[in-house]
């Protein structure tokens, strides 16, 4: 049993879905393992994870639009306001999407189907460096 780990930095400029796909394939690739499993942890509490559509950038922009209009800025019942209108919202998205995936790799690739993509979701509006950590398990 073999084990590689790392970390991703994904630069955000907004809100919005950031795929870092290739990266991750990439990775997985170099590390020589061939049949494992893939853990992948967003280390924030207002960004996620998420595995969608890479095919159609449409149905990024109306997950976007879903997520606001689901969960909109400025709820006057919110208590949690200290860092900004968009603060605990992008908690609240966080909460219903994930914060970590699983993957199966194969032949040294993840498992992905053929329109899927890995994506970092970012729930804030101003700009930040996520970091997302990789584990990879397996022979």
């Amino acid at each position: 049993m073999q084990q590689a780990q790392t970390t991703f930095q994904i630069s955000t400029r907004s809100q919005g879905l950031y795929e870092f796909t290739h990266d991750v394939s990439t990775w997985v690739n170099e590390t020589g393992i061939e049949t494992g499993l893939l853990t992948l942890f967003c280390k924030h509490t207002s960004a996620s994870l998420t595995i969608q559509e890479n095919a159609d950038p449409d149905v990024q922009l109306d997950l976007n639009e879903f997520f606001a209009r689901m969960v909109p800025e400025h709820m006057e019942w919110l208590r949690h306001t200290m860092e900004g209108p968009d603060d605990m919202p992008a908690h609240i998205k966080s909460a219903l999407t994930d914060v970590s995936l699983t993957i199966p790799v194969s032949n040294g690739h993840p498992t992905l189907g053929t329109w899927q993509g890995i994506y970092l979701f970012e729930h804030r509006a101003q700009p930040h460096r996520r970091n997302v950590i990789a584990h990879l398990m397996g022979q």
